[in-house]
This record gives structure tokens, C-alpha cells and sequence, in this order.
């Protein structure tokens, strides 16, 4: 089902903001990635904070409907030294999981550190370096941007890479069980 590659993938990676969320959609086809769409979702920054996040979920929603995702891998809190900033943010990730969590859609978090490992080779890499790893591993013709939806897209790349190891060893389990 959802943690192996019995059929395919599709991972809607979030990097939550309140003021820019990015999303990546990707399909798995062992052991291809393919790009479906990727952006932000800018809610008004003249709204006030619940109208913002009221826009987040509706835009959520309109994502979840058109791809129809198999898992949503999102990033897990960054502690910033502004508590407001830690809160919203907090937030801004909760209206990610109620929107994941409404449909039943499995639900993985990832550090920011581990997303940039998965596709950098390395947890201190840049904005820059995780754009352009993005786009030679999903081969875009274009740097995808903004940067949050390059973050997006590392997070989707992230959880299918989760998957093929959890799926690898499972395989080797079973195989070293005779099964």
C-alpha cells in the first residue's frame, strides 16, 4: 500500500509558512521521480492571521483534490529564537496536518537538515544547492523557485527515498526468511 512500491506514489511535499507555503506534488515509479507540479500558496498578508491560514487550508485542499496524494511529507518545526515566529509557524503546520489528517492521508515529517541530506548529500546545504540538486534529480528544465517550493519538492524526494530504503529492506527481510 502506502510503504512500497507495489503501485505508484504520489508525495505532496509542504515546507509551511504563513506567508509562503511551498509544495511539491512528485510521482514515484520505482525508481523514477517525476515531477507533477510544484509552487506557493501566498495567502494576503493584508489579512489577519486566521484569514491567512483560512487561505492556506483552502489552497491545501484544492492540492489534495487535484492529485490525490498517497502521503504528504511535510517539514517538521524549525525552532526559531522568535517565539511569535516558532507559533505561527506552528500553526501554519498544523493547518497542513488537519488538511492531510481530514482525507486519512498518511503523514511524514522530515527535518529541514534530512530533506537537504536526501538530495544535497549534506544537512548544511544552501537554498541554492537544494534548487539545483532539485532540478538535475527531477530533471526541470527551469531552477524550480521560489525557494520554498524547491524545499517542497526535497521533502517529496526525501519520503520517496524513505520508501525504497523501508522497501529494500523489507525485501531483504523477506528474502533472508526464504519467503
Amino acid at each position: 500500500m502506502a510503504h512500497g512500491f507495489d503501485s505508484d506514489q504520489v508525495i505532496l511535499g509542504i515546507d509551511p509558512g504563513t506567508r509562503i507555503t511551498g509544495y511539491g506534488v512528485i510521482k514515484v515509479r520505482h525508481p523514477q521521480l517525476q515531477p507533477l507540479d510544484f509552487g506557493c500558496i501566498r495567502p494576503p498578508v493584508n489579512l489577519e492571521l486566521p484569514a491567512r491560514y483560512l487561505a492556506l487550508f483552502n489552497g491545501l485542499e484544492k492540492l489534495l483534490d487535484l492529485y490525490a496524494p498517497t502521503a504528504v511529507a511535510v517539514e517538521t518545526q524549525f525552532v526559531y529564537k522568535n517565539v511569535q515566529s516558532a507559533l505561527k509557524l506552528g500553526m501554519a503546520r498544523g493547518v497542513v496536518l488537519i488538511a492531510a489528517a481530514r482525507r486519512g492521508i498518511p503523514i511524514f515529517e522530515y527535518a529541514p537538515k534530512k530533506a537537504k541530506l536526501a538530495v544535497v548529500g549534506t544537512g548544511s546545504a544552501s537554498k541554492e544547492q537544494v534548487q539545483k540538486m532539485i532540478q538535475l534529480l527531477l530533471k526541470l528544465p527551469v531552477l524550480p523557485e521560489p525557494e520554498d517550493a524547491a524545499d517542497a519538492l526535497a521533502l517529496a524526494v526525501c519520503h520517496a527515498n524513505t520508501l525504497s530504503y523501508k522497501n529494500r529492506m523489507l525485501s531483504c527481510t523477506n528474502t533472508s526468511k526464504g519467503l
